[in-house]
């Protein structure tokens, strides 16, 4: 009889497409327990196959209920979802609510969608540290979409936008004044926008602010503009006048970009959804989809999963090199040691990190993945 690892096991059940099989999954690699190693470089060869969207926005945006309404349209279509959604840690507890499954009721029950919500635990950015490698589980399951909702976000909690393909960022119209949506950080990762709860006062405004910063920001203001004045609009072409009133109006000139489908340029379209209604969905769906083909058809979407893979080797390295150096009672030692002449000033922070490093060069190296061993005539 030939026996196999608990691991080994699991992906067998994993491959047959039994749920069970990929909760555990998820829940291993979330808690990076013994095995995770093997359970994600089982998934690597399939990586891609799935389409990562990135909703994240304000806390009380209605990101919760807008994934919600699209699994449910991706799942009208066909599709399988899966689902990460990230709750913020207590900093005094440690704790988290994780309250996305019940604000997700409609769709729980679906065997077509998998929801995991997973607490930040002190990470910053947006998303908890396993995000992405759960993500990575669930394409190698198989998943058609997987929708990664954050945390309520700030303006420099990015993480979601190299973590997906396509970044949906949800704003309401209490979200802030026009000098809001010129700010660097969250209102520059959108691929999409939507104003939610756009039955409340104020939404109308707000879309016409995002979509003159658009403007602005292509330099759409300047394009075919007149080098003098005394233009007479009367003596014009249709599409010439249309294309000098853009011009002349960054907002009508972003919205009139964000409607043409082009293989090589991508302006973010700025929507308007009540999603507690189901309005606007599918429109919000529809862009996305027009914004995965023209990532396709441009080369982005193979440069944003090569930056994907790029940042997943760093992150490793960076993970292996806390455990391998700060778990070691032998190097903790060792900088305690250092600490009388930190603080005499002899020594200075840079010296210790050099010697650090030079006495553990030995602890650094040396492999941490070990492949599963199969039976002969079997595969991983």
């Amino acid at each position: 009889m030939t026996t196999t690892t608990p691991v080994a096991r699991l992906l067998t059940q994993f491959r047959a497409g039994k749920a069970a099989a990929l909760a555990r999954a998820v829940s291993i690699v979330e808690n990076h327990r013994a095995g995770f190693e093997q359970i994600l470089a089982a998934q690597h060869a399939l990586l891609g196959r799935a389409r990562r969207i990135g909703i994240t926005g304000p806390p009380g945006a209605g990101k919760s209920t807008l994934t919600t309404r699209l699994a449910r349209y991706y799942r009208d279509a066909g599709l399988t979802v899966g689902i990460v959604a990230v709750d913020p840690t207590s900093p005094f507890t440690g704790g988290a609510l994780l309250g996305d499954r019940i604000r997700m009721e409609d769709v729980a029950l679906d065997p077509g969608v998998f929801i995991r919500s997973m607490a930040t635990r002190g990470s910053l950015g947006g998303l908890a540290t396993a995000t992405r490698e759960v993500c990575d589980v669930l394409d190698g399951f198989g998943k058609d979409i997987i929708l990664i909702e954050t945390v309520g976000v700030g303006q420099s909690e990015l993480d979601v936008s190299r973590a997906a393909d396509s970044t949906l960022v949800v704003l309401v119209p209490e979200s802030g004044d026009s000098i809001q949506t010129l700010k660097a950080g969250v209102m520059e990762i959108a691929d999409v926008y939507t104003v939610n709860k756009a039955d409340r006062p104020g939404a109308d405004r707000l879309r016409n602010d995002i979509e003159l910063m658009l403007g602005l920001r292509s330099g759409a203001t300047m394009k075919n503009m007149p080098a003098h004045h005394g233009v007479d609009l009367r003596g014009m072409a249709d599409a010439d006048r249309d294309a000098l009133r853009d011009a002349m109006n960054p907002a009508r000139a972003a919205r009139a970009a964000a409607q043409e489908e082009h293989p090589e340029l991508w302006t973010p379209p700025v929507l308007r959804s009540v999603a507690a209604q189901n309005e606007g969905v599918a429109e919000v769906a529809d862009a996305l989809s027009r914004h995965f083909r023209y990532l396709d058809a441009s080369g982005e979407l193979r440069q944003r999963r090569r930056a994907r893979l790029r940042e997943r080797v760093m992150e490793v390295v960076e993970q292996q090199i806390r455990q391998r150096l700060w778990h070691d009672a032998d190097t903790l030692a060792w900088l305690d040691a250092q600490l009388d002449a930190l603080e005499a000033g002899t020594l200075v922070p840079f010296a210790v990190a050099d010697a650090l490093r030079a006495r553990s060069s030995s602890l650094l190296t040396g492999a941490a993945y070990a492949p599963l061993s199969h039976p002969k005539g079997t595969s991983a």
